[in-house]
């Protein structure tokens, strides 16, 4: 069976207004593509392809010059907590708690004060911080305050987490950890549906199930992968990951513009 669709961006193009000049540039153009119920999509792309201004316009922060956007079937016209938002610097509340951080969404929503006790605890054990509930983030290290992050953003029980490069700042090796302990914690409740932005390659190849390749300024869609191969995966020996490896590396790498000397 046919999982259904999540999220449809068809034909969308985004242009901005040059504040001196008054011309417009197009930072995406004509881009469609579908990410299914449950999928982890990851997108891939160099820097200036529009990939920010993407997720900008699937949180709703901004709205496209052409083209629609939509989440389970309903156009997205503004911010809300069905589409939650993972950011690379983790944007905590640096005042509140790691448990009042991530009960702030379910203050937004509303919910009764034991049932947002009840759910922070249960992710609090989920993301592995037992015992640093009451820490604030100056206490906490880089890799815990992304899971503070994750936790935030899964507890509100959203249609599609949106994670915008969420690890690039951690160290490689802290990086490597989260990216297990992010597929853990993603599938632990429910498989969640996922739009994850990163520059690598080898990240992309670890976590996706399906990844778009995205072109330079305007961004368009150059290809989409399925990637089939069972996880865990190792992207450093098994032959489908070094075969998707190096056509991922050519699309990225030898087609792009030549900057001027």
């Amino acid at each position: 069976m046919t999982a259904k669709a999540a999220l449809v961006v068809d034909n969308v193009t985004k242009e901005y207004e040059m504040a001196r000049s008054g011309t417009r540039i197009a930072a995406l153009e004509g881009l469609s593509f579908t990410v299914r119920e449950g999928e982890f999509f990851v997108v891939l792309g160099p820097s200036g392809s529009g990939k920010t201004t993407l997720l900008n316009l699937i949180a709703g922060f901004e709205l496209p010059t052409k083209g629609t956007l939509t989440v389970n079937g309903a156009p997205i016209e503004q911010p809300g907590w069905q589409r939650a938002v993972v950011f690379q610097e983790h944007g905590l509340f640096p005042w509140l708690t790691a448990a009042e951080n991530i009960e702030f969404g379910l203050r937004m929503k509303k919910l009764p004060k034991g049932e947002r006790r009840d759910l922070v605890s249960k992710y609090i054990e989920i993301v592995g911080l037992k015992g640093s509930e009451d820490k604030y983030p100056k206490e906490l290290s880089g890799g815990m305050k992304q899971r503070i992050g994750i936790a935030r953003a899964l507890v509100v029980d959203s249609d599609i987490v949106i994670m915008d490069e969420p690890l690039g700042s951690l160290d490689a090796q802290t990086r490597t950890e989260m990216q297990d302990e992010l597929l853990r914690i993603l599938h632990k409740e429910k498989k969640k549906t996922v739009l994850f932005v990163t520059h690598s390659i080898e990240e992309a190849l670890k976590l996706a199930d399906s990844i778009v390749v995205m072109s330079e300024r305007p961004g368009r869609v150059k290809e989409l992968f399925r990637v089939d191969s069972p996880r865990p995966r190792d992207v450093l020996t098994d032959p489908r990951m070094i075969d998707l490896n190096v056509k991922l590396h050519a699309l990225l790498y030898r087609s792009q513009t030549p900057k001027a000397s």
